[in-house]
């Protein structure tokens, strides 16, 4: 009987096919990276054979050659977790994804007047990536690597408005909810019913909610390799309601472009 070559088109990646010219333990094992994240960093074997359709012994030497790399590690209970090498790459990733996303930014100055950032999140706290900011004297200034709590922000909101609100409800027993403002949200109750407002608009508003007499509108980027959100921010007396009706439509159409630029950016010929 003939046996499959690593590149077979026919492979199974993750119940899919394997891209063709593909090279399938590559492909399985960046696959089995990315079940561990979205399981939340750590696994069983067990598990992953679940979730993923390979077998245990296919799992077990993916996973040997991806801890003797450095990219995943083994805890003492037997699970596996992601290791710390990714972390270098996680930050290169980041600092790149900021520079493509700045022309967009850039735009969303130009239409809007307002300070235009971008912000992914990591792990349980929001961290900007790129900012391009506001030709007024007055103008917002968010430091680029700021980590911030999801709770208080408008790309918080939109970060977090798709999740379980299990999840949700997870990731706030873990950060708290410290007020940042009188107006910050701080219950996890009123930060869900936050969440379906967002659901239901489209966007998010971080109205006073980090700081007094800001306003910030937030969109999440469709379709985005990892959770990513853009916004714009400004004084509440210029980012008024009316302001608002302007410059949401902008906020979908810049992401909508930027998704697309990204998903360009990740096809390889």
């Amino acid at each position: 009987m003939p046996t499959s070559s690593a590149n077979d088109a026919s492979a199974q990646v993750g119940g899919k096919p394997a891209p063709s010219g593909g090279v399938q333990s590559l492909e399985r094992a960046f696959d089995l990276l990315e079940r561990m994240a979205d399981a939340g960093g750590e696994v069983g074997l067990s598990e992953l054979s679940a979730s993923s359709g390979l077998p245990l012994p296919t799992i077990h030497r993916l996973m040997r050659t991806l801890v003797a790399c450095g990219y995943v590690r083994q805890q003492p209970n037997r699970r596996y977790a992601l290791g710390p090498r990714l972390i270098r790459l996680g930050e290169s990733a980041s600092r790149l994804l900021g520079t493509w996303a700045r022309p967009y930014l850039a735009r969303l100055v130009e239409e809007t007047g307002e300070t235009a950032n971008m912000a992914l999140l990591d792990g349980d706290e929001v961290v900007y990536v790129a900012q391009v900011p506001s030709k007024h004297s007055m103008r917002m200034f968010t430091e680029v690597g700021r980590r911030v709590l999801p709770h208080s922000t408008g790309v918080g909101k939109a970060l977090l408005a798709g999740s379980p609100p299990a999840e949700v409800r997870a990731l706030l027993g873990r950060t708290g909810m410290p007020a940042a403002t009188e107006k910050t949200i701080t219950t996890a109750d009123g930060f869900l019913d936050a969440l379906e407002l967002v659901r239901e608009a489209g966007y998010a508003v971080d109205d006073n909610e980090q700081e007094i007499g800001v306003r910030c509108l937030a969109v999440p980027v469709p379709d985005s390799p990892t959770a990513a959100a853009i916004s714009i921010s400004g004084p509440a007396g210029r980012v008024t309601e009316e302001a608002t009706e302007r410059i949401v439509p902008v906020l979908r159409q810049v992401a909508a472009e930027l998704s697309v630029a990204l998903a360009s950016s990740a096809q390889v010929s």
